[in-house]
């Protein structure tokens, strides 16, 4: 297979609830709240998977079919893909980024605490399948950006502040 160049990847953007299995040909984009990605990355194959899941786990018992909204599940679904083309996922590198803190005006714990649930989760979902995690960027105040080119496994991360008026006239007075 010809190996693709940066400028000629196929853009693939995730909304909340989705992910993708690729090859090098592939480059996957998303924003992120208190949401979390998870990068999975097999340097020899050139294959990766990334996710956008908005919980760890369901509170409640599904249908039966495994949904890309929480972590847990994701975590599964990737799992199968990888290994569907012949990539181990525990050969895999992690890399993991969001769990950002959307509302820090707010004081309601569960509120405060859903960046933060996941960020833990993605960690502890990764190290129970083994999986090692060679870079991070969680928590925080803020959206992020992010950009995986499969080709090379590099991420791109970006963190914005919000933009709310009030919020700057708060950090102004603290």
């Amino acid at each position: 297979m010809p190996k693709a160049r940066a400028n000629d990847r196929i853009d693939i953007f995730l909304q909340p609830g989705e992910h993708f299995v690729g090859d090098a040909n592939y480059r996957v984009r998303t924003l992120l709240g208190s949401c979390v990605s998870i990068a999975l990355w097999h340097a020899s194959h050139r294959v990766g998977a990334m996710c956008h899941f908005l919980l760890p786990s369901r509170n409640a018992p599904g249908d039966g079919a495994l949904d890309g909204r929480y972590g847990e599940e994701v975590m599964l679904i990737m799992s199968q893909e990888l290994q569907s083309v012949r990539v181990n996922p525990s050969q895999c590198v992690a890399k993991i980024f969001g769990g950002g803190n959307m509302f820090p005006g707010q004081t309601r714990d569960d509120v405060r605490n859903v960046g933060l649930k996941n960020g833990e989760a993605a960690r502890a979902m990764l190290m129970t399948h083994r999986i090692p995690v060679v870079s991070e960027s969680l928590f925080g105040i803020g959206h992020r950006q992010i950009i995986f080119d499969i080709g090379s496994g590099d991420v791109w991360a970006r963190q914005l502040r919000p933009s709310d008026p009030m919020l700057k006239q708060m950090e102004q007075v603290t």
